[in-house]
């Protein structure tokens, strides 16, 4: 069987409530933090991939980086989002569930089910 990982920001709810879940179900998981362990552009690209969305769907709309960057009034391809995405973490919507060949981003955090 596949192991989970969490690719995360602690000190966000969310990641929390999902992390909390996942204890009291017992199963046996791991943590990114990627703000310290960044994640790459290609490690980004797998897990939309695996989520099946585009890269848009995954951007943190409300980020002060978001906006400073002016993203919503321009048409960047995937790609670049991704570039954004791996040079700005906070852009990163979060926390993204992978197990094996699944990924789900799990907002709001009961989405977490579908992966277990």
């Amino acid at each position: 069987m596949s192991k989970i990982t969490i690719y995360q920001k602690p000190t966000c709810t969310t990641c929390r409530q999902v992390y909390n879940m996942l204890k009291e179900e017992g199963v046996d998981f791991n943590t990114v933090n990627y703000y310290i362990e960044p994640l790459t552009k290609e490690k980004l690209k797998e897990l939309l991939r695996k989520m099946k969305i585009p890269a848009q769907e995954l951007l943190r709309v409300k980020e002060n980086i978001y906006r400073e960057l002016n993203i919503k009034n321009k048409n960047f391809s995937d790609d670049q989002i991704v570039d954004l995405m791996a040079k700005h973490p906070d852009l990163i919507q979060r926390p993204i569930v992978e197990k094996g060949e699944k990924a789900v981003l799990a907002r709001p955090a009961e989405r977490i089910k579908e992966i277990l």
